[in-house]
């Protein structure tokens, strides 16, 4: 039985309160098996709200071993035994009617097995039919019969829900066991992902080099690879067989045995490899500036180490927009008036008409209808409130859209004022404000409120168009009119790349006001033709810093995973004692591997934001600044070299 206690359900389908009276330890002493009322209730879709089957269940000694229905054994010698299967403390008081009505005992019983102190019925198959007992129907206690396949659904459903259960219980259990060392892993993430930046600054160089190397140098022996097939396959019956006579083959391997394959495989391999060779001779210079800003990235992050805290700041924030946004759509949901409904297995006229639970069992419906039963069915209402209701969960939704838009942004602006007033002070980092990231914080707040707000605002209405969008997809997939469907994915592929463009046009014009203050508008304007003057720039470095992130997250989330699997295994041998027993070995393992990678991608994002904001400073700079004493350029010494740049210095007087 676990830790499970018994439900008693009344008329209602609805779980009554445990009754003291019924002694429930002493009456279920000895009682070792669950007892189902009627399973074949368990294919409810109740079941997988409440993971529980919605009819009475009761602890029984042994589960029952014939049919017998409460009909024919009310008034025979096996009622003796029937009423071990009704709920403690029965009297034999009241008419069959009223008995069934309230659930005291079950309309008929059938042959069962105990499986995980569960009885299900002793189903099982002859000449590929399905049978319980010598039967393949059984009577349901209601004068009519219905089939095996029935009492199959409800204990599949009733089977999954105690899987469901017990698997729940050995994961709750193995992170209780595993919990301390699960954070040991995502701190040895945080290290990694911490000292992955720091070295950014000593080798970016040398892995952007070395992968573009190793793309030539795989590419080249892919040329190499196609060459040698297509000169083994000279003279081979059949190989000289064009594509456009073979045609379409299912069998992709039959066209590896044409020479004209890998013919044309070693075309588009050479002129790949030509491209990337062209791309290295004329952007070069390029690549080498976007080291240089990737590497300057890494030491202001060194001198502004208080950034890497700030993702924690706005995980919370954004927690209180969850916690807002989700009571309130709570609160909207349930605020409507109950509506009860009448069920009944059998032919009722009254079927899915309302009721009053409480006064169901004295009134007319009952009479009408002995079987009914007065259930829950939805939450409703007729009144202008309740028609309301969905236009007040899309606005909730959209204040959510809102504030968690605003939350990204404020992040955004802090980090890059921050990162700003390292790039503008002339000599770094002795010019550098003493807290940049709490100055930068408080002019966000202070004087940039509304341009955050502004630009919050429209992202979260094509985000809320996106979702409209998506809730129409779902109601029209039943529809066949192709036209709608078409029409309907070319608008959701249109809203995403403009919710992905205006991100990018937020982000960089939140840069523009960090930077000088301007407001939304102008920033975004001064931010996209900025880029626009310098789109190879922007294309270059945007790649590369793909690059090294994907790098640095496969690196921390591979290294920590398999560090965590070895662990949890036991196959460290130094500390294989120190390793807890686990249920499920994967559970910890797959905690570690998600909590590693959100912990590298905050560290990351970071970092993104500083690239970003030293960039369009570095941009700023160059058209701005000339080097003369009265406008000196701010980039790095680096920046300047391979600019061939200097600053004139003032003359003495």
């Amino acid at each position: 039985m676990g830790n499970e206690r018994p439900h008693y359900y009344g008329k209602h389908g609805t779980p009554q309160k445990y009754d003291p009276t019924f002694k429930g330890p002493i009456y279920n002493r000895n009682k070792p098996f669950l007892f189902y009322f009627n399973i074949v209730k368990c294919a409810s879709p109740l079941v997988l709200l409440e993971f529980q089957c919605p009819t009475p269940q009761i602890c029984v000694e042994k589960c029952p071993d014939r049919y017998l229905t409460y009909l024919n054994a009310r008034n025979s010698r096996d009622f003796e035994y029937y009423k071990q299967f009704c709920v403690p403390g029965f009297k034999n008081n009241k008419g069959v009617a009223e008995v069934l009505r309230d659930g005291d005992c079950p309309a008929v019983l059938i042959p069962s097995k105990p499986l995980a102190r569960r009885c299900f019925p002793a189903i099982h198959a002859h000449k590929g039919v399905l049978m319980v007992g010598n039967e393949t129907t059984y009577e349901d206690g209601h004068g009519s019969r219905k089939n095996i396949t029935d009492l199959v659904e409800g204990a599949k459903k009733a089977n999954g829900v105690l899987e469901a259960r017990q698997l729940a219980m050995r994961i709750f259990e193995d992170y209780t066991v595993s919990w301390y060392w699960i954070i040991i892993g995502l701190v040895i993430a945080m290290v990694m992902s911490l000292l992955f930046i720091i070295l950014l600054r000593f080798l970016a160089g040398i892995m952007v080099w070395v992968m573009i190397i190793m793309v030539i140098l795989v590419l080249g022996y892919g040329i190499f690879h196609c060459y040698m097939e297509y000169s083994r396959l000279r003279g081979e019956a059949g190989s000289d067989v064009s594509l456009v006579d073979l045609g379409f083959q299912t069998d992709f391997r039959v066209y590896l045995h044409l020479r004209q394959t890998w013919l044309a495989f070693m075309i588009i391999l050479s002129i790949l490899e030509v491209i990337i060779i062209l791309l290295l001779i004329f952007l070069r210079k390029r690549i080498l500036i976007a080291i240089a800003l990737i590497k300057e990235a890494s030491r202001a992050v060194g001198y502004v180490m208080c950034s890497m805290l700030y993702p924690l700041v706005t995980f919370f924030l954004l927690c209180l927009c969850i916690a807002y946004w989700a009571s309130t759509a709570v609160f909207l949901s349930t605020s409507n008036e109950a509506v009860y409904k009448i069920f009944d297995d059998g032919p009722c006229p009254l079927t899915a008409k309302t009721c009053n639970p409480e006064t169901f069992s004295s009134s007319n419906e009952s009479r009408l209808c002995p079987n009914a039963r007065c259930q829950f069915a939805f939450y409703g209402g007729e009144s202008g409130y309740h028609r309301a209701l969905l236009g007040l969960q899309i606005f909730n939704a959209f204040m959510f859209f809102w504030l968690a838009n605003f939350v990204l942004a404020l992040g955004q602006v802090t980090l890059a004022g921050a990162f700003a007033s390292y790039y503008w002070a002339l000599r770094k980092p002795d010019d550098l404000p003493a807290f940049p990231l709490f100055s930068a914080f408080g002019r966000a707040l202070r004087y940039h409120t509304g341009s955050l707000a502004f630009g919050a605002l429209i992202l979260a209405i094509v985000q809320i168009i996106r979702v409209i969008l998506e809730y129409l997809d779902q109601r029209l997939k039943a529809a066949e009119n192709r036209f709608a469907k078409y029409l309907m994915t070319c608008l959701k592929c249109c809203f995403w790349c403009l919710e992905k463009f205006i991100k990018f046009l937020n982000r960089n014009a939140y840069i523009m006001i960090a930077i000088y203050g301007t407001n939304f508008c102008t920033s975004a304007r001064n931010a996209f033709f900025l880029l626009m003057r310098n789109i190879i720039r922007v294309a270059v470095l945007d790649k590369v810093t793909d690059f090294l992130f994907l790098l640095g997250k496969l690196l921390i989330v591979g290294s920590v995973g398999i560090l965590a699997f070895f662990f949890f295994t036991h196959r460290i041998r130094i500390v294989q004692d120190t390793a807890p027993p686990l249920n499920y070995y994967w559970v910890p393992i797959l905690t570690v591997i998600i909590g590693s990678y959100l912990i590298a991608h905050g560290f990351f994002s970071v970092y993104g934001m500083c690239v970003d904001t030293l960039f369009l400073c570095f941009l700023e700079d160059l058209e701005r600044n000339d080097g003369s004493a009265e406008r000196p350029y701010f980039m790095s010494s680096t920046l300047k070299k391979l600019l061939n740049k200097t600053n004139k210095k003032v003359a003495e007087s």
